[in-house]
């Protein structure tokens, strides 16, 4: 093999370990098909399915990447909110879309609950600060919308506030609008049938327990309230300047494609010419000798 064949294969390899990753987010997903589905007729339809879709989410990806030189280019202000039952999926298509994205252009946001000092503040304070300058897209996993979901089912605000939250929405939302940031916000929607299963799978799943906080499992209690406190929310808050999307997301595959491509389409987006790259010559001194790195520093080589 002579050296440009063998640095391309490098190169491939390289290219083939950053799709791996993917692959790798998508192992649970195989094995909870191919238990639910234990006939091979099934299984072989399942692969092609999977094929499928893995060649359309890295076709939308490059398209995301398009988007984020586009926004960058322009200057562009971009706030996504991701909303929905626990595990209707926001964590994973928040994932799949940052996934080749440039972390200091996109970046995620995912509050902890107020502390002491937070909770004398505005309400909206604490969100304001992670609103995005010129170039960035911010997204929310779960946002100022928790007081209209989980404040009110479980209690952690009061009549007056919940009624307050409902008449300044609307307003700050249009003053983001006003101000030249895209408000973009979605609800994930899923079948009470499915949280429960998904539930079940964190439960035995000991990599995913973490994801379970009592919280969790008390929401699963109050769905219907939770139902309610929803549709309350989308009539309230459904306005022109920052209208709701919702996402049906009982399969996880589907609720990540469509959101991505719709998410695509709001955004006259086109792509950016880069200026070609030239890999520059290493320089070299003669007078330079590499010093070696000490044993004891080195990480051992168990694989």
């Amino acid at each position: 093999m002579n050296p440009n064949e063998s640095l391309m294969r490098r190169i491939h390899n390289d290219l083939t370990d950053g799709y791996d990753e993917e692959l790798e987010l998508e192992i649970e997903d195989q094995f909870v098909d191919e238990l639910s589905h234990p006939n091979p007729a099934a299984q072989a339809l399942l692969r092609e399915d999977r094929r499928t879709y893995f060649k359309e989410l890295f076709r939308l990806q490059g398209e995301l990447v398009k988007l984020q030189d586009w926004v960058v280019a322009t200057g562009h202000k971009v706030v996504i909110l991701f909303e929905g039952r626990d595990a209707a999926g926001k964590g994973s298509v928040i994932k799949r879309i940052t996934q080749r994205l440039n972390p200091r252009v996109c970046r995620v946001v995912a509050l902890p609950a107020p502390n002491d000092r937070e909770r004398t503040q505005w309400y909206f304070q604490r969100y304001v600060t992670h609103l995005p300058a010129g170039g960035e897209i911010v997204l929310f996993d779960r946002s100022w919308y928790n007081r209209a979901g989980v404040e009110k089912v479980m209690g952690f605000c009061d009549d007056e506030q919940y009624e307050e939250f409902f008449r300044t929405v609307p307003e700050f939302e249009k003053m983001l609008v006003r101000s030249g940031i895209q408000l973009i916000k979605y609800w994930f929607s899923i079948s009470d049938e499915e949280q429960h299963l998904r539930f079940l799978a964190r439960i035995h799943d000991p990599l995913k327990q973490w994801k379970l906080s009592p919280m969790d499992l008390e929401s699963r209690r109050r769905w219907e309230l939770y139902t309610k406190a929803k549709e309350v929310m989308l009539e309230r808050t459904h306005i022109p300047e920052s209208p709701w999307w919702v996402v049906q997301a009982n399969d996880k595959k589907k609720a990540r494609l469509n959101c991505i491509a719709h998410l695509l389409d709001q955004m006259p987006y086109v792509e950016i010419q880069r200026p070609g790259v030239t890999l520059p010559e290493r320089e070299r001194h003669e007078d330079y000798v590499r010093q070696a790195v000490p044993a004891h520093m080195m990480v051992p080589d168990r694989y």
